[in-house]
């Protein structure tokens, strides 16, 4: 009878699978670009951003395999927070093999100028780290605290995300100011694929030198609160890692939470 059981129970869950609610609210990917959007989720969902990213030929590791999550949850039209983590990291520095738990950190962002079509919508962010890890970075490394200042807008077809980014970046017990900027364009491809090209550059204070890279992505909306994508990236500098490789998905809980 158990097992009888776990398969009338295995069958729901895929018929409710099959027949997902239907959601008018739109998912907001902020994956798999370095930039982020200055829009904000749809009050009271859940969203989740998961991906896998294998690299190679970073400044202080020969390659690594990690899994990356950002939630984002907007309390209000103008206020949303987030959870940037990654889980876990598989890294191979020189001959040594490691897998580690990378940082943890906490964000918020506010809307300061709702925009429409070519006028942006303009924002600001900030993150702190409540938790570093112990997985080598790659060539941009990982920020104590983050500020960034975020810009989206659409025009003639064409959607761009531009961010200015402000970090405090810390290798004990010096701490540094990095500098970067990343702007991404985005255009439709037919009903459900998009296409993404970007070109970001980060300071590297610790190197005395600069990271730059050009990212190209593909991304289908299977539906409204769903959208999968892949890409890679090309490291453009000595001190950037060289190839990164992507694939990941933003998935918008269809139920709303109820805040009252």
């Amino acid at each position: 009878m158990r097992w009888v059981e776990v398969l009338a129970l295995g069958g729901a869950l895929v018929a409710s699978a099959q027949q997902p609610p239907v959601v008018s609210e739109l998912a907001n990917p902020g994956r798999p670009s370095v930039s982020s959007p200055a829009t904000l989720t749809p009050v009271g969902y859940l969203q989740f951003q998961t991906g896998y990213l294998g690299a190679a030929d970073s400044p202080d590791l020969s390659s690594q395999s990690s899994i990356n999550e950002v939630l984002n949850f907007s309390v209000t039209p103008r206020v949303e927070l987030l959870v940037s983590a990654q889980p876990y990291a598989h890294s191979r520095v020189e001959s040594q093999l490691t897998n580690e738990a990378g940082g943890v950190s906490l964000g918020i962002q506010g809307v300061i100028h709702h925009g429409q079509a070519a006028k942006p919508t303009i924002a600001v962010s900030y993150f702190h780290q409540i938790y570093g890890g112990y997985a080598p970075d790659l060539d941009i490394g990982s920020s104590t605290n983050n500020i960034l200042i975020l810009a989206s807008a659409d025009v003639k077809g064409f959607h761009y995300d531009a961010n200015v980014f402000f970090n405090e970046v810390v290798k004990d017990p010096v701490r540094r100011a990095q500098f970067g900027q990343s702007l991404s364009i985005s255009h439709p491809l037919g009903k459900s694929f998009s296409l993404t090209g970007e070109i970001w550059h980060f300071s590297q204070p610790f190197l005395q030198s600069h990271a730059v890279g050009t990212l190209w992505a593909l991304s289908y909306s299977v539906r409204n609160n769903l959208v999968v994508d892949g890409g890679f990236n090309r490291g453009l500098t000595s001190t950037s890692t060289q190839w990164e490789a992507f694939v990941g998905f933003t998935y918008l809980l269809p139920y709303k939470i109820r805040l009252r």
